[in-house]
């Protein structure tokens, strides 16, 4: 069967792609400026040069938009932080906890410094999470479920002992770190007087999976050291 012919910037299978590409990118730059509430589809239209139709024709609806924004990324990213996770879980049946947490962390770094638009990406999950949409966090939350559970699981063979909820406390600093690191890494730029370079990829990498290891394996609260 011939695919549907978009009509919002063009007739061609080609015109077709490049207007759901183009939407996609309008959605995650203004999402990331203007924040998923604020950020109308008119606006969004605006700026990829279509009209509301496309809207409703590539994706049916604003939530499904957003949905599809988060998956662009987010898929591909997490099934690199997976394949990771496999990789040194095949070394042995309890890999180093720093192959884990770089398992984790070093992915999203790339995708922000090394993929056009990452930095806006960033911004926008950042947003997203201090933002008052229950709705729009969830769908941030779906995207994670299966990752945090491999994770977490991962984090508990190699840290024995470690209460469970002190677990889930010290993966949440480590997204926290993570998040902070990649979306906000231009401060310790700017704060540092240009001595922080958050484009070092590898620099930043090492000195953050150091930091949260040393987190990480810290005695739990309440105990004594």
């Amino acid at each position: 069967m011939a695919e549907p012919l978009d009509t919002s910037t063009g007739n061609t299978p080609a015109a077709h792609a490049d207007t759901r590409t183009n939407l996609l990118d309008a959605a995650e730059h203004l999402f990331a400026h203007e924040g998923v509430d604020r950020a109308s589809l008119r606006s969004i239209t605006r700026a990829a040069e279509a009209n509301l139709a496309a809207v409703h024709y590539h994706f049916g609806s604003k939530e499904a938009l957003v949905r599809e924004v988060l998956a662009r990324r987010l898929g591909p990213l997490n099934e690199r932080r997976l394949r990771l996770l496999d990789e040194a879980e095949r070394d042995g049946d309890n890999p180093r906890l720093e192959a884990i947490v770089g398992a984790f962390v070093l992915p999203a770094l790339e995708m922000v410094q090394r993929e056009r638009g990452g930095h806006a990406f960033a911004r926008f999950v950042c947003r997203t999470f201090s933002e008052p949409d229950e709705a729009f966090r969830d769908l941030v939350l779906d995207q994670f479920r299966e990752v945090v559970a491999r994770f977490s699981n991962a984090f508990e063979r190699a840290l024995p002992g470690l209460p469970r909820e002190e677990l889930f406390w010290r993966f949440h600093f480590t997204v926290g770190s993570m998040v902070h690191t990649a979306g906000l890494g231009f401060l310790a730029y700017q704060l540092s007087d240009g001595l922080c370079d958050p484009e070092d990829i590898e620099g930043v990498g090492e000195r953050l999976i150091g930091f949260l290891c040393g987190g990480l394996r810290a005695k739990a609260v309440g105990h004594e050291a």
